[in-house]
């Protein structure tokens, strides 16, 4: 609460509205990712980011870019393991790295179709006036 005096003298009290929470990473992501919770993790600072300072008239849209960058991040990383699994020639790690690599494929073929992502939706839709 901050105390403001206006030209009259009088004083009035001038509420500030705590900071609007982030955006979760929409449901339908963390349980396609579950088993990769620091993907997961790095989804969710990449929306605390765009928040932060969005930069589209569209919020939506501006958010589902930055997911999309940053699962185009992650799977490029899952790759460069599974290449990196393969030249070792472990099958177990093979396996591990490809089924990493597909479920972030699968990810951000979700993200970049708009699939199941109405949380992320309602979220800007609901806090739009906080974003002008």
């Amino acid at each position: 609460m901050i105390e403001a005096s206006d030209v009259y003298g009088t004083r009035e009290m001038e509420y500030s509205l705590p900071p609007l929470p982030p955006p979760s990473v929409p449901q339908s992501l963390c349980d396609m990712l579950k088993d990769y919770p620091d993907c997961v993790e790095r989804l969710q600072d990449c929306l605390n980011r765009y928040v932060g300072n969005p930069s589209y008239r569209d919020l939506f849209r501006g958010a589902i870019l930055a997911l999309q960058g940053t699962l185009q991040t992650l799977s490029a990383e899952a790759g460069n393991k599974l290449a990196a699994a393969k030249v070792t020639d472990d099958t177990g790690m093979i396996a591990s790295a490809s089924k990493r690599q597909q479920q972030l494929f699968t990810a951000g073929w979700f993200v970049f179709e708009m699939v199941d992502m109405e949380d992320l939706w309602a979220y800007f839709r609901a806090n739009k006036d906080a974003f002008r």
